[in-house]
């Protein structure tokens, strides 16, 4: 045994001490160090005897997790499929909190809940996700530099959907951002908003179309089915045979026929390369052939059609007569000629012209006269009469009522017409290539702007009017990705700076950091740190 050289004490002396009674061991088996660690210890022992180690936990708490979101994914799957197999409706009118029929599939959750503790917790806690709340999303359209930039501006909660609601909204978020939208604002563009959606007329016209050519085998296929005796199956398909009467055909092809008269407008009005004046053209033509429908000769051929139709598909040409209602105890005594309900139907040729028929025209009338009223024809009429495709390219009638629209000067805009006509022609015979869209007559318009302010204000104008809502569609997709589930707290402002930095990444990149600091230096003014 070698000695410590600077103790002069060696492993045998070290051994003696540890293990004297008084002292080593022993001691340090008394101390509170030592009885906390053999604690740890024999829990760990036993722990480990009844697999529940720290790490077992963990690992069963994420199979619990993943058992019970499996479970809650199944019970969804089982209610969708009961819906879809069983033919029940599955949204409601009003799927809010506060609606009192909130749709057959979150009534039925709710049911399965109060038997469910997890279903239960999760349906508590969606309500209180606040990334499901209904946002407006600004993008402002405008001319600048010699091309046209859409640019997004600003999320809003929405608290009212209706016209008056978003319009005191959009005008909220304009004057917040210091824009003077009563001079220069000169076009709106809406989508997803209820209040003006309009319907697809090609779309349903297709389907229309597709019925009608179809009646008579989908009368036998209802036929089949009733003879089934397959329980709701058939009385659904009885009721269904019930409905395919006479008044159901006229109806149907009565729409059959207006929608395809619209469906070559709807279909112009959605071109990429929509031309404005042959879209007003268009209107006014199907203006005049509904018009034209709406007398009884036009009625007459269409009932000639109609009778064929029925007699195709062996449809009665009389309308079942429905039960005959007894006077109320309460009116004995008086004169009542016809109570509300108590009207019987009119199924003659004259009944059907004048209840349904002519109803139905004058309100396509009425809408195309709202929709494209003279002022807006006028509108589009001059928009393309600023495009140097177009065969009436700086008429002059068509700009002067485009330009009275948005107050310019007439005389000026006489005077600028013929001048840049003449400016124009002579940079063509100079080489120039001619010009082929608004936005090319804008930029090369641009430096001539002082001299040509009524001409180029209608460019810019013309340019500015949004056509499509694609941006702010965009900007929609942008805000799932910003308001997830984990970051469902923020504020509207935040989300929409946020939203702002990600849809404008590429100038969000080009900021200048130096000015960045300047500015957050003078606008907080903190002492913690001298920035300045």
């Amino acid at each position: 045994m070698q000695k410590n050289k600077k103790s002069g004490r060696g492993p045998t002396l070290f051994y003696t001490t540890a293990t004297y009674k008084e002292g080593g061991f022993r001691i340090h088996a008394r101390s509170e160090r030592h009885k906390q660690a053999m604690v740890a210890w024999k829990d760990y022992e036993t722990a480990v005897k009844n697999n529940r180690t720290l790490l077992n936990v963990l690992n069963k708490e994420h199979d619990k997790q993943i058992k019970d979101n499996r479970e809650y994914m199944k019970t969804i799957a089982e209610v969708l499929l009961l819906t879809a197999t069983q033919n029940i409706a599955q949204r409601g009118h009003d799927e809010s909190a506060e609606s009192d029929n909130r749709g057959n599939f979150i009534a039925i959750l709710e049911t399965i809940a109060k038997h469910d503790k997890t279903l239960k917790k999760r349906l508590h806690s969606i309500p209180n996700a606040k990334y499901t709340s209904k946002q407006i999303s600004l993008v402002l359209r405008y001319y600048y530099s010699g091309a046209i930039h859409e640019s997004f501006l600003h999320f809003e909660s929405a608290d009212q959907v209706n016209a008056a609601g978003l319009t005191k909204k959009i005008i909220h978020m304009l004057e917040s951002h210091g824009l003077e939208y009563r001079d220069n604002l000169v076009g709106q563009s809406y989508d997803g908003t209820r209040c003006y959606e309009c319907g697809k007329a090609s779309c349903r016209y297709i389907s229309l179309r597709h019925t009608l050519d179809r009646l008579p085998a989908i009368k036998r296929v209802l036929q089949e089915v009733v003879k089934e005796h397959n329980g709701d199956r058939s009385v659904e398909a009885q009721g269904l045979l019930a409905e395919l009467d006479l008044k159901f055909i006229v109806h149907l092809l009565t729409l059959c026929k207006i929608f395809g008269e619209a469906r070559l407008l709807s279909d112009m009005l959605q071109s990429s390369s929509l031309d404005l004046s042959k879209a007003v053209d268009s209107v006014q033509a199907l203006t005049q052939t509904l018009l034209e429908y709406r007398n009884e000769s036009f009625f007459d051929g269409l009932w000639t059609e109609i009778i064929y139709i029925a007699g195709k598909c062996n449809i009665s040409e009389q309308l079942n007569e429905k039960r005959q209602t007894q006077l109320s105890l309460q009116f004995s005594g008086h004169c009542v000629l016809s109570t509300t309900g108590g009207r019987r139907a009119d199924a003659s040729k004259g009944g059907f012209c004048s209840s349904f028929f002519y109803p139905v025209i004058d309100q396509m009338l009425s809408e195309l006269s709202r929709r494209f009223s003279n002022q807006k024809c006028n509108i589009m009429n001059g928009i393309q009469a600023l495009n140097p495709k177009c065969d009436a390219f700086l008429k002059e009638d068509v700009l002067y009522s485009l330009g009275r629209m948005y107050s310019s000067n007439i005389e000026d805009l006489g005077h600028e017409i013929h001048q840049f006509r003449r400016i124009l022609d002579r940079k063509i015979k100079q080489g120039m290539q001619r010009l082929s869209s608004i936005v090319e007559l804008a930029s090369f318009m641009e430096p001539y702007s002082e001299v040509f302010f009524e001409l180029f204000k209608l460019c810019k104008i013309s340019v500015a009017i949004p056509i499509s809502t694609s941006s702010c569609e965009r900007s929609f997709s942008t805000l799932k990705l910003v308001k997830t589930h984990l970051r469902s707290t923020m504020a509207d402002e935040r989300v929409s700076n946020l939203g702002v930095l990600s849809i404008e990444s590429k100038r969000a990149n080009e900021l200048n950091l130096d000015e960045f600091v300047d500015l957050f230096a003078r606008d907080h003014k903190n002492w913690r740190i001298q920035l300045l």
